[in-house]
């Protein structure tokens, strides 16, 4: 069928869509939602103030205040009535100020890996909310002080987005691990495929449409070998290991993809597994479990052992008073005892509100979502968080710590909201 012509003033249809997207992109890009990637992230994160700090950090903000006024640590941005607040930059200043000034409480201000201690890796198993769980378990670390690595696994980027890398679908050449793990003689270091994000101490492994090559390119080479399992899961690995001596974590936010899955298992040293209360997510996270053992094995028959130090479950999108949701959190306990994790992340509209706004309620002050909503969020955030956190240390030979921090700064919060009460 032959095209229509248009008259010469008249706008084709492509050209309008093209000023569609522009228009678009500049209105998300003027609201600060979204950045495109591999251009430099735009947006800026937000400081801290005094008391947020002191919580982070698990000192009182009154000698917090007494260090700033004595000119030890950083210099904070002085705000209305002389409100204190720091970036998070700043933060890491006064963890490393910290450390020094109390030796014997070094570990807890930089909590980074000594010598000897293995890099922890995270592999997060796709299912619900499991990209926005990478996503706050690796911006909590980071503010915890750790050297974080995010790794997107998904072709999609959907892990990208969240951190504002947007592709579009584009072929984009070596700007995701395909960079570091493809088979041929276009393969570069892992470090080329790495981009700072905002925040100090957390890089990102953007996800592309290129990882869908990967796993087309491994599944042709296991047909050919007479489903012998290839070197691709050893790819992962080995990869890895390149920047091993940069970071104390890697988060790998797992995709669809069998053969990254795969090599996501096999360079774990712990797994987590999302599920929502309710039976039929649990028919489908019992499928990822068969999965995980049927990947295993594979990687097995190749004469390579998987043996890591955790596999947990966590709760997500969870209603508390909803009773059949408590029957269905009671039985899987029941099933799976202390591999699931105490803490669940609560269905919250401040998490969605956050989405809505390209950003993750780390980023963004109380006043953004509600704050009786963001307190309740970020409670159950931290919490799981915290014992992921105390995981990690058990595995280091450490005292666990940041479940208790957690439960202290609850206990805070909940001083502060009765003393607020009691003076109104």
């Amino acid at each position: 069928m032959p095209h229509s012509e248009k008259l010469d003033d008249q706008e084709r249809i492509v050209e309008r869509v093209q000023r569609h997207g522009n228009d678009i992109w500049a209105c998300l890009t003027a609201q600060g939602v979204a950045a495109r990637a591999p251009l430099p992230d735009l947006r800026t994160l937000r400081s801290f103030s005094l008391g947020e700090v002191a919580e982070i950090l698990g000192v009182s903000g009154s000698y917090l205040r007494q260090l700033s006024i004595d000119g030890q640590g950083p210099t904070p941005e002085l705000g209305t009535a002389g409100r204190r607040s720091y970036t998070l930059e700043q933060i890491n200043e006064l963890r490393n100020h910290l450390a020094s000034a109390r030796p014997k409480e070094a570990l807890k201000f930089r909590p980074r890996r000594r010598e000897g201690d293995k890099l922890q890796i995270i592999s997060v198993v796709a299912g619900p909310a499991s990209t926005t769980t990478s996503f706050y378990l690796a911006q909590g670390l980071a503010l915890q002080g750790f050297r974080v690595l995010a790794i997107d696994l998904d072709s999609h980027g959907s892990l990208s987005k969240m951190f504002g890398f947007y592709y579009f679908g584009y072929p984009v050449h070596n700007a995701s691990m395909y960079a570091a793990i493809r088979f041929d003689e276009l393969q570069e270091s892992m470090r080329s495929a790495i981009q700072p994000t905002l925040f100090d101490g957390l890089d990102l492994v953007p996800g592309s449409a290129e990882l869908s090559c990967f796993e087309e390119e491994s599944s042709r080479r296991f047909r050919s070998e007479n489903l012998r399992y290839s070197d691709a899961s050893i790819r992962m690995v080995s990869a890895l290991k390149e920047v091993e001596a940069y970071y104390d974590v890697v988060v790998l936010s797992c995709g669809d993809g069998g053969f990254l899955t795969a090599g996501a298992y096999e360079a774990a040293t712990g797994v987590l597994v999302t599920v929502r209360p309710e039976l039929p997510e649990i028919v489908s996270m019992t499928s990822s479990l068969y999965s995980f053992t049927h990947f295993v094995a594979l990687i097995e028959r190749a004469g390579r052992i998987v043996n890591h130090d955790f596999f947990k479950y966590l709760v997500t999108m969870h209603d508390p008073p909803d009773v059949s949701q408590q029957k269905v959190v009671a039985s899987l306990r029941g099933c799976v005892g202390d591999d699931l994790l105490t803490a669940t992340v609560w269905q919250s509209d401040a998490i969605r509100q956050a989405w809505n706004k390209g950003r993750s309620l780390y980023e963004l002050s109380s006043g953004a979502v509600g704050r009786s909503s963001y307190e309740q969020a970020m409670k159950s955030l931290n919490s799981a968080n915290a014992e992921i956190m105390d995981i990690m240390s058990e595995v280091w030979g450490r005292a666990p710590f940041y479940v208790s921090q957690a439960s202290r700064s609850m206990t805070a919060g909940m001083a502060s909201s009765e003393s607020r009460g009691l003076s109104k």
